[in-house]
């Protein structure tokens, strides 16, 4: 455990499975009381919040969809009254559905860009009036803005939106010591990749970067755990790419 973020509190967003049960595991094993956010999947994130608890993790559940501002302010409400003055944000829930921008419907357009964009929207939005000075934000681009793959025009445009805003906000910040930076991880072994994909075009994936193999929900873990840590202390507006050298 960490002492110097021990005590410290943490919401990690769409928290309840993938990448972000994973960010939640890893900031709870450093010393963070944990806001397990979800927005439909209750039932896996209970789990999680059990599985914290039964390892001596301080960590509560709270659905909130974060495309809605009313709620993102409660969820924040909420940590503050059970957890404390919050700490650390982490942007992670998401959507991705791959389609050619031409065959793209507007609902899917809307719900990508309300999640993607909206969401990562409200909650820096509420992170400057909530967040501790010296606090850390941590956003999630993709490493598929970097490739500029048919069928993800629309989701690169909202990660696209996500480095801008992460750019501008740590300059906003000014002056409170907080730290606003993405992650643009590449491929990773998550549903959200995985469902969908045959296994030949996973192998093809799979193979892309230099160390041959898929990403792991922990390897992006380990980046956040350190982009929360002090030890980035001097590292501000920046994009990580965390992809085994894909790009």
């Amino acid at each position: 455990m960490n002492t110097s973020t021990n005590g410290k509190v943490a919401i990690v967003t769409g928290a309840s499975r993938g990448i972000g049960a994973a960010i939640a595991k890893r900031l709870a094993e450093d010393g963070f009381a944990v806001v397990v956010n979800y927005a439909s999947s209750s039932k896996e994130a209970d789990a999680l919040v059990a599985e914290l608890a039964a390892s001596g993790a301080k960590a509560i559940v709270v659905k909130a969809d974060v495309a809605k501002p009313d709620e993102v302010r409660a969820m924040f409400a909420t940590a503050e009254a059970q957890l404390g003055k919050i700490d650390v944000l982490v942007n992670n829930a998401g959507v991705l559905k791959t389609v050619p921008l031409a065959e793209t419907s507007d609902a899917l357009y809307d719900q990508t860009f309300d999640i993607n964009v909206r969401g990562t929207f409200n909650t820096l939005r509420e992170a400057a009036a909530r967040l501790a000075d010296g606090g850390r934000i941590v956003n999630f681009s993709s490493t598929t803005l970097a490739l500029n793959m048919p069928g993800y025009a629309v989701y690169n445009a909202t990660k696209a939106a996500v480095e801008a805003f992460t750019h501008v906000f740590a300059k906003e910040l000014r002056g409170r010591n907080i730290t606003v930076n993405a992650v643009a991880p590449g491929p990773i072994a998550t549903s959200l990749f995985l469902d969908g994909k045959t296994d030949e075009q996973i192998q093809a994936f799979a193979k892309m970067p230099p160390l041959q193999r898929l990403g792991q929900p922990e390897d992006i873990a380990s980046v956040v755990a350190f982009l929360v840590s002090p030890d980035s202390g001097w590292v501000n507006g920046q994009i990580l790419r965390a992809n085994g050298g894909l790009a």
